[in-house]
């Protein structure tokens, strides 16, 4: 019997918490996925398995229970009238059948009839036709509510306006899932290419992030695609079968999904699922398996569902890619926060149509628990073009006399010291002047989200850095047109606008400028009330431990972070440099100076499409008047603006007896 005590136990249950919330963040806010969808539900069975070692129930876990969460800022949100689930995920024929034989017993039936839907790699989506007119797109979001993406849906060629033909309900939900195609990834990213612009990872990733941009004249750029394939809510009900929906779906002139098949019985449907599985490449979009629903819409009520999954639907998840190779070295990548990444440097091998030469590894405990090591065969996996990992080792071919792999104490870029804070599975390097880190930490402070200054992409860091030119932030303030001139690829057109976007960073708010400096978990919605909270950078560098902890979001993690960036000599010096620079550090100054206080400590939350503002604009009015825009409508609202197509947000307003004002109405009071 496990000691449920251990050391040992408890730490690895931490450390896979962490690694499980990492992912989950990576993979639903930042589209960002580092692990195959496999390693990701092999992190949660581990997970769940040591819970039950420990004496805890996995079924009472929240990170066990929860839909991963798509909810993007910028974005108002919509309550779905039949909440949408994820789909439990399974790997093999006896899994499915296990799936049936649980479904049978709860139903009290034998055999059942069954659709067999492709599983397309995209983002859920669901879209709200009232009286046959479509009103509204809403992502999954937490499966409770989504965001209202209506604005950029409507960009989607093939979305039916209207419902013609046939009974049309009083409201129907129709589910479906929103991607782009390979060829259509394959043309963005050669016009990526063409401009030295980063790559994007794979379809998934880039459809999930253009259905998020709040520019839509982008969206329109990006020819996104539509599948439909589900049923939501529907008032009255119409259809008996799935089956008979999906039929009514195709008259209708909605696209729906390719090689829909009705089925009974394991043997049938694995037949189906193994069909699929060899034509899939007919389709022009990704998919990573296929979706096993009961095609009875009363069963499938009957049946019910968990706070999570459906229990009448299961996902089949093909197996990703695999490949053996040698790993030749691990070699050990620093980012902007000083974490250490180990990388496998491979014998290149031919893996899901592309060359691969080099694959995760993780961090250190995860080299340790696969026992990986320099000189090994190992095997690599690629699924979904997520970046290719090493799942595990061939033993039976280690040569003799190999040795564990030692992961150094030292930082493998400059020298310095490696340290691993609490509760955190990586390593990270204590030295700040660390190159690696001083590029990374350049691209960010320029980036969009931060100084947003324009031009000033990965390629000219790298030439400034080849050149010695970059230390520390204060020194792109340092930067001359003669200088740049002098550099490849620089014109005079070119150096101006480099110089002048600088020169224009200097006047950015001052959350930007907080959100630029890199301070270690706080990011741009924390910088937002560090700002208004403290009003200056001085006053926020010199704030304690007890009053970071008084502002709205910043818990015990984020102030101790706060408090040791401010306690180095280094950055108060770099902050005192930047001020001398001509930086705005003051909130409501350069950029807002002239703006009034009229919101000062007023809760304003937005609703609806405002018809000449994007979300993040208007946030930012609202802001530099005083006000603090909050996302949901509770008694300490103070106001709330309503655009076009308004939802629930305005109806509690009303209820609550909430004053509420129009675009022009708040502009109006606010004398703009």
């Amino acid at each position: 019997m496990s000691d449920t005590s251990s050391p040992s136990l408890q730490q690895r249950i931490r450390s896979l918490r962490q690694q499980i919330e990492t992912h989950d963040q990576l993979y639903y806010r930042q589209n960002q996925p580092e692990v195959s969808d496999t390693e990701y539900d092999r992190l949660k069975r581990e997970y769940a398995t040591l819970l039950e070692q420990s004496g805890e129930n996995p079924q009472l876990d929240p990170l066990l229970q929860r839909v991963g969460d798509d909810r993007s800022r910028g974005f108002e949100t919509w309550v779905h009238r039949e909440p949408m689930g994820s789909l439990e995920n399974s790997y093999s024929k006896q899994e499915i059948l296990q799936f049936f034989q649980r479904l049978e017993k709860r139903l009290s039936r034998g055999e059942l009839v069954y659709v067999v839907q492709p599983k397309i790699d995209g983002l859920a989506i669901s879209l709200t036709y009232e009286k046959g007119r479509f009103v509204r797109a809403v992502t999954r979001g937490n499966g409770t509510e989504g965001d209202d993406v209506t604005r950029n849906v409507t960009r989607i060629d093939g979305l039916p306006k209207m419902l013609e033909g046939g009974s049309v309900p009083d409201l129907l939900e129709i589910r479906g899932e929103v991607f782009i195609s390979r060829e259509e990834f394959a043309r963005i990213n050669a016009e990526r290419r063409e401009k030295g612009l980063t790559l994007y990872a794979n379809p998934r990733n880039l459809a999930a992030g253009t259905l998020k941009l709040l520019d839509a004249s982008i969206v329109a750029q990006r020819k996104l695609e539509l599948r439909v394939y589900g049923l939501g809510a529907c008032e009255p009900a119409q259809w008996k079968s799935l089956s008979a929906f999906t039929s009514q779906l195709k008259d209708w002139g909605c696209f729906t999904v390719e090689f829909t098949q009705s089925v009974s019985g394991i043997d049938a449907v694995w037949d189906a699922i193994e069909t699929f599985a060899e034509r899939k490449l007919e389709l022009g979009y990704e998919t990573d398996g296929v979706v096993i629903k009961l095609d009875d819409l009363d069963l499938q009520r009957e049946a019910g569902s968990t706070a999570k999954a459906p229990r009448w639907a299961i996902a089949y998840k093909f197996a990703a890619e695999r490949a053996i190779t040698r790993l030749h070295r691990i070699d050990l990548q620093v980012g902007r926060t000083g974490a250490v990444t180990p990388v496998a440097n491979l014998e290149p091998v031919l893996l899901a149509g592309t060359t691969v030469s080099r694959a995760t590894l993780h961090n250190a405990d995860e080299i340790a628990r696969k026992d990986i090591r320099e000189g090994d065969w190992v095997e690599v996996e690629k699924a979904g073009e997520i970046i290719p990992q090493v799942v595990g080792v061939l033993l039976e071919r280690r040569e003799q006399g190999s040795q564990p792999y030692a992961f150094p104490s030292e930082c493998p870029a400059c020298g310095g010291p490696l340290a691993r804070l609490a509760d955190e599975v990586v390593l990270r390097c204590q030295n700040a002047a660390c190159p690696p880190q001083v590029s990374r930490r350049v691209e960010h402070f320029v980036s969009k989200h931060c100084l947003d200054i324009d031009s000033f992409g990965t390629a000219v860091v790298e030439q400034l850095m080849r050149a010695d030119r970059l230390h520390t932030l204060d020194e792109i303030y340092r930067l001359d047109r003669d200088f740049l001139l002098g550099l490849e690829r620089f014109g005079e057109k070119s150096a101006d606008n480099l110089i002048q976007a600088i020169e224009a960073s200097k006047q950015q708010p001052l959350w930007r400028l907080i959100h630029g400096l890199g301070i270690l978990h706080v990011g741009a919605a924390a910088s937002k009330a560090l700002a208004r909270a403290f009003g200056s950078l001085h006053q926020l560098a010199n704030a304690t431990l007890e009053q970071l902890q008084e502002v709205e979001g910043i818990g015990a993690i984020i102030a101790d972070s706060i408090c040791d960036f401010f306690a180095d000599a280094d950055n108060r010096a770099l902050i005192d440099r930047l001020q001398e620079l001509g930086l705005n550090t003051e909130e409501n100054t350069s950029t807002d100076g002239a703006a009034t206080r009229k919101l000062e400590g007023k809760t304003v939350v937005l609703t609806g499409t405002l018809p000449d503002f994007s979300r993040d604009a208007f946030t930012a009015l609202i802001e530099q008047h005083g006000g603090k825009v909050a996302s949901s409508v509770s008694k300490k609202t103070d106001l709330v603006v309503a655009g076009e197509s308004a939802g629930s947000k305005l109806t509690k307003a009303l209820e609550l007896g909430i004053e509420v004002l129009d675009q022009q109405g708040l502009l109006d009071r606010l004398e703009v």
